[in-house]
């Protein structure tokens, strides 16, 4: 199996899907499992067979006629792919609620996101730590990025704040922005600018309820 990447690049819709392949196959290797077909996938994660080969061919992966993908090489591939095994080290903007479950989340890690530092405004929060991660004020921002070797910021902020503090991360040579506000960030092309909007989510997640309450479609959970 070849785990390099291949010289085309996957479109966003299979970066999506590829996170869900790899916790399949770290969950059949777990239970030492050898080898495992685009079909058995398809049945755990509710994906077409062929939308799933054509999404690994893309990274040069091939399986075995008749035996499938070894395991162990596939989610190794997946994991050189995506980035996971390279750690990223990364400063928290916005120390709130929302900000501090993310630093205090462990698993972040295993994907390769180092929360190195928080910044915030709030005195009852800058110097202290969570999880040994320290939470400075947030004029430190350039000064600390640079010591840390930051190259990504996770934007947690009030609405008004987001663009501001995008400016601020980005001229403290940030190059990537993980953004939990609503507010659509405006930066430099050479940015890349994540949007994770939970609000967004909830929105459709609520509309969606609404259309079945209306059909008078049960929903049970």
């Amino acid at each position: 199996m070849n785990d390099a990447k291949a010289n085309r690049l996957p479109s966003e819709p299979t970066l999506h899907r590829l996170p869900w392949y790899l916790a399949y196959v770290s969950l059949l290797r777990s239970r030492d499992v050898e080898y495992v077909s685009s079909t058995a996938i398809s049945k755990e994660i509710n994906v077409d067979p062929s939308q799933i080969a054509k999404d690994l061919s893309v990274l040069g992966i091939k399986g075995k006629t008749r035996i499938g993908y070894e395991v162990v090489s596939l989610e190794k591939a997946l994991r050189n792919f995506l980035g996971f095994n390279r750690k990223h080290n990364a400063v928290m903007i916005g120390v709130g609620s929302l900000g501090g479950a993310l630093i205090a989340d462990t698993g972040l890690e295993r994907f390769g996101l180092n929360i190195v530092a928080g910044f915030d405004v709030n005195p009852d929060i800058v110097g202290s730590s969570i999880k040994n991660v320290p939470i400075f004020h947030i004029d430190e921002l350039a000064r600390r990025a640079v010591a840390y070797n930051a190259e990504i910021a996770i934007v947690a902020v009030p609405v008004e704040q987001a663009q501001a503090v995008a400016d601020l991360a980005v001229a403290s040579g940030i190059r990537a922005l993980w953004n939990f506000t609503p507010f659509r960030i405006s930066t430099s092309p050479s940015t890349v600018i994540q949007n994770t909007s939970i609000y967004a989510h909830l929105a459709v997640m609520y509309n969606r309820l609404g259309v079945d309450d209306e059909s008078g479609v049960e929903n049970c959970f």
